[in-house]
């Protein structure tokens, strides 16, 4: 299993709403760029959030919550929520919205 496909049904869902969505596989996964910038993506049944790096720090406090890291290397501003995290809708989407948040406020690539 490269990703989780039913994950990324879901994620698909959740942007749907949003412009200058497209996706790109990566990280041995899928990700989702807006506007050319990465917010979210799919690894096995994870889900890797962007958040900058204050709001990654905070959101490491909560449960199911890691750093990025699937090379030996974290990545700071990244999290990666596991699956137990992820079993409603309400909590995949406060995930996703709060990447969108963050992402809105890039410049576009």
């Amino acid at each position: 299993m490269a990703y989780s496909e039913s994950l990324a049904r879901r994620v698909r869902h959740l942007l749907a709403p949003h412009r200058g969505i497209s996706e790109k596989k990566m990280f041995g996964g899928l990700a989702f760029l807006m506007s050319g910038n990465m917010s979210v993506g799919i690894w096995k049944s994870s889900l890797i959030v962007r958040l900058g790096t204050e709001q990654a720090k905070a959101a490491l406090e909560e449960p199911h919550v890691v750093e990025f890291d699937v090379t030996g290397r974290p990545m700071r501003g990244w999290v990666v929520v596991g699956a137990d995290g992820l079993e409603t809708d309400e909590q995949l989407s406060g995930w996703v919205q709060r990447a969108v948040r963050f992402v809105e406020g890039l410049p576009c690539k």
